[in-house]
């Protein structure tokens, strides 16, 4: 039996037993979901899982399969609560933390988006005790599902007082440095390398993002990124190995919409592609 038809015989029974074992839940018949009020919020929890229990189970053991999962839905949201009197508004403690593409598996559960084709945005539960990487799990819990504040958090309360400073690189030639120290999300800039080049940014930069506390810039404007490259390339591999809170050990040249292409210390002068035409505009 396909769960779906099982759908509205195990409704019926989670109708049924709410009052006795989760009197203050209601089933929402639109999103068939188990909604469970929690002070100023709630949780839900969809029925798919118990309609596959019960497709997988003889219709005379349903009452006992849907109650037993709406004792879990009600342990959950009881844990629920626990975690909202720890920390108060959890939204006001969410951050974003860009990172490298992760593998299919590491983010599998995670609350995380893809940032370009190289890097991924998860959602962080910024405490020093019980933070971390925000599961879906954990937000469903919460009641967290639209998370668009989440960069503005980020930048206001982490990213407001990042330090921009300029540092020779080789004679003549400055790499600029967007750094605060100890901080895990100065890595989220990424998309927004311009605001701190000087303008107009025509050809756009290499950008190195060796940990999450520093973004290294150098803003293309002449052939001169040819000796520059190199160099540049050594100094974020150096910081990487370095760093107690490694990102991304390569480089990148930022320009366009806001891409990123990964280039090689050696990035080849000759050739059709984008870099190698950039250089001979240059010349």
């Amino acid at each position: 039996m396909e769960p779906l038809d099982t759908a509205a015989d195990v409704h019926a029974l989670i109708r049924d037993v709410l009052p006795a074992l989760a009197p203050s839940a209601w089933f929402d018949s639109g999103t068939s979901e188990v909604v469970l009020p929690l002070g100023r919020s709630e949780a839900r929890a969809s029925s798919w899982t118990v309609l596959e229990r019960c497709s997988r189970a003889p219709r005379s053991v349903w009452p006992q399969v849907v109650g037993e999962w709406v004792r879990e839905v009600g342990d959950r949201a009881f844990l629920a609560v626990g975690e909202m009197e720890l920390f108060g508004d959890v939204r006001e403690l969410l951050r974003l933390r860009i990172v490298p593409k992760l593998a299919p598996r590491d983010r599998e559960g995670l609350v995380v988006v893809p940032a370009g084709d190289h890097f991924d945005a998860m959602v962080m539960i910024e405490h020093p005790r019980y933070g971390g990487p925000l599961t879906k799990a954990r937000a469903g819990l919460l009641g967290l599902h639209k998370l668009g504040y989440v960069m503005t958090n980020t930048h206001d309360r982490e990213l407001s007082d990042v330090a921009v400073h300029d540092q020779p690189l080789l004679p003549g030639r400055d790499v600029r440095v967007v750094t605060k120290p100890g901080s895990r999300y100065v890595s989220a800039l990424l998309s927004e390398v311009d605001q701190f080049l000087p303008g107009p940014n025509e050809h756009g930069a290499l950008v190195g993002v060796p940990c999450h506390s520093t973004l290294l810039l150098y803003p293309i404007t002449s052939t001169a990124v040819r000796e520059v490259l190199p160099v540049f390339a050594d100094v974020v591999r150096e910081m990487h190995a370095a760093a107690d809170d490694p990102c991304a050990p390569g480089v990148y040249w930022s320009h366009g919409e806001r891409r990123l292409t990964p280039l090689p210390a050696d990035a080849p002068t000759e050739g059709t592609g984008e870099f190698a035409t950039l250089l001979r505009r240059l010349d």
